[in-house]
């Protein structure tokens, strides 16, 4: 895969050479959040001081060539819910909190960046460089079962006329099948979503399963119509690494969150 690591300073983040727009999926490495939020927390909701969540998204956007002004959080409830944002929805999230519940963003406004949060679930990015458009999606097992990437793959479609074979997407660290152990409610979601296709990312462990919640995704992916080549899926699993990433398997929620940005 084609995923690297970008380090300034103490900041560590990575991006994909895929996606030729300034984009990053970030790690716990160079902010100045202390204790638990130690020390890149990009959450606006973890409990952090303000100041230092903007000093963090100060340093992050600095680092890709984003300003910290055109942020555009998403309200994440685990939803399918993928909505279009404009220059206008610049600083829902940082600067300002009336914003409606949203897992995905799309957008082909230049100047506005997308932002997602995970801390397991797996962040996707996607990138059409014909219509220049650029999308961001949240997706856990929950909205990997409502199929929430097709949606947004969907929305870029009906906004924007993207055809679906010219889109770049990366999928970023997110648990991986070596640690995603589940009850037999994840396996049985997927199979209802996806049918027989899911079984490819389900794997039996005595009376669980592990579950390769990115491979579902870059199943469903190609399902749209996304040509396999276009598709980066990032090897970390954040349970793994917890020096480095956020894990809510872990930790549960005395941590930050990771954040993926991209921007047109």
């Amino acid at each position: 895969m084609s995923f690297e690591v970008n380090r300034k300073g103490a900041l560590e983040y990575l991006t994909s050479s895929k996606l030729c727009v300034p984009h990053c999926f970030s790690t716990r490495h160079g902010g100045v959040s202390t204790g638990d939020l130690s020390s890149l927390n990009l959450g606006a909701n973890r409990g952090d001081d303000p100041e230092n969540v903007k000093e963090n998204y100060r340093r992050i956007c600095a680092a890709i060539g984003a300003a910290p002004s055109s942020l555009v959080f998403a309200r994440q409830t685990h939803s399918d819910i993928v909505l279009r944002v404009s220059a206008e929805n610049r600083g829902e999230g940082l600067e300002r909190t009336d914003y409606p519940v949203r897992d995905g963003l799309v957008t082909n406004s230049p100047g506005v960046t997308l932002v997602v949060f995970t801390a397991d679930c797996a962040p996707v990015l996607l990138y059409d460089p014909v219509n220049r458009a650029i999308g961001a999606v949240h997706s856990g097992w929950r909205g990997t079962a409502q199929c929430i990437t097709t949606r947004a793959v969907e929305a870029m479609q009906e906004h924007f006329g993207t055809d679906p074979a010219d889109l770049l997407c990366a999928i970023g660290p997110a648990i991986g099948k070596c640690c995603f152990e589940t009850h037999a409610d994840v396996p049985e979601a997927m199979r209802a979503a996806m049918g027989e296709t899911a079984e490819a990312a389900i794997f039996p462990k005595g009376e669980k399963f592990l579950v390769d919640n990115r491979e579902l995704i870059r199943l469903q992916l190609l399902n749209t119509g996304v040509k396999p080549e276009h598709i980066d899926i990032s090897t970390d699993c954040t349970a793994c690494e917890p020096e480095r990433f956020w894990s809510y398997r872990k930790v549960g929620n005395a941590r930050g969150a990771l954040a993926a940005l991209i921007s047109l």
